[in-house]
């Protein structure tokens, strides 16, 4: 029997896009409250008239308030869209995309957020909550979670509540140091954790990239070596998932090592593994800290990538990845990976 949302598709397709649009401008409001009615039309890619009577609307239904420092939601605002949650889920055919690609890649839980993180930065704080909520329910007393770097990663880490530390997790970094950006070093994203959700951490600080000698030399230092094995103790890991030829330039990969990532056609990188649209390895950096062997005997390995543009990335790294993965993506990568 036909569900009232797929019967008012077929009878009442503009109210099905009404709705959407209500939703997303609520859900838009939520995240940037206060807002002006100029930066909010921007973020939505909506003109300001079309947004002004949109807006008159909700106020007028008393969902959302005004003042002079810009808008926000009303309590029965935030109730209705709490509410809306699931059903838009339906609506736009997430629940449905999220369990194709479940079982498209063999994987053990894909999570869906509305938008595409490629054109608008919120999407991207709609990921870390995702993510925030999946650890949340997953996380056991005294966990040990490895983190890995990357701006989206550092987005989840900002999201993380002090309920978390209730059960005692202890955060570690998954790797060394990275590239010239400390504030998305996996050393800086474990620390910004611990302290959003008062517990503790670990430090790691060894070079993410290393010569063969130097690695061999490296783990057999006792600090170093008892820290790489706190590490691949851990029951959680949150890692990210990069566009092979952008990490290449961020890790200031030699010329000669970028024409061979460029000639095995890279798409995608993952813990220092550089893999084609097939997933196979073309490359691989010698790199200290979780290599892709170790995420076998990982109990939940969560992994956080959105936007159009990572879809092939995103796919590459999926056929080697292990089948205790969660993949938290949003819109604009599942509608791409879908079609692939």
């Amino acid at each position: 029997m036909a569900t009232l949302i797929e019967i008012q598709k077929k009878l009442l397709p503009d109210l099905i896009e009404i709705m959407q649009k209500r939703y997303l401008i609520l859900k838009y409001i939520k995240s940037m409250q206060p807002v002006g009615r100029r930066n909010l039309s921007i973020s939505l890619g909506l003109t300001e008239r079309v947004l002004r009577s949109e807006v008159e609307f909700l106020k007028d239904q008393n969902l959302i308030q005004m003042a002079s420092i810009g808008m926000s939601l009303t309590k029965e605002g935030n109730d209705i869209l709490e509410s809306l949650e699931n059903v838009m889920s339906e609506v736009t055919g997430i629940n449905t995309l999220e369990e194709q690609l479940k079982k498209q890649m063999g994987i053990s839980k894909v999570i869906i957020v509305h938008g595409d993180s490629d054109q608008s930065p919120l999407v991207k704080h709609e990921l870390g909550k995702a993510c925030a909520t999946c650890m949340k329910k997953r996380l056991k007393e005294d966990n040990i979670i490895a983190v890995t770097g990357g701006s989206t990663i550092a987005a989840v880490a900002e999201l993380l509540s002090p309920e978390l530390g209730v059960k005692r997790p202890l955060f570690v970094p998954a790797r060394g140091g990275i590239g010239q950006d400390v504030n998305n070093q996996a050393n800086t994203i474990s620390a910004i954790m611990a302290r959003k959700t008062n517990s503790q951490h670990k430090v790691f600080y060894v070079p993410d990239q290393v010569s063969i000698g130097i690695y061999d030399s490296f783990i057999k230092e006792p600090l170093i070596h008892e820290m790489l094995c706190l590490i691949k103790s851990a029951n959680i890991v949150l890692h990210g998932i990069g566009d092979a030829l952008k990490m290449a330039k961020r890790r200031n990969t030699s010329k000669e090592d970028i024409e061979r990532i460029m000639r095995g056609n890279a798409v995608g990188e993952a813990f220092g593994y550089y893999f084609n649209e097939d997933g196979e390895i073309v490359h691989k950096v010698q790199t200290i800290g979780l290599q892709l062997a170790d995420l076998q005997n990982v109990d939940d390995v969560i992994a956080v990538a959105g936007g159009a543009s990572k879809a092939k990335a995103i796919r590459a790294y999926m056929k080697q990845a292990p089948a205790s993965t969660i993949l938290i993506t949003d819109e604009g990568a599942a509608r791409n990976l879908v079609k692939g």
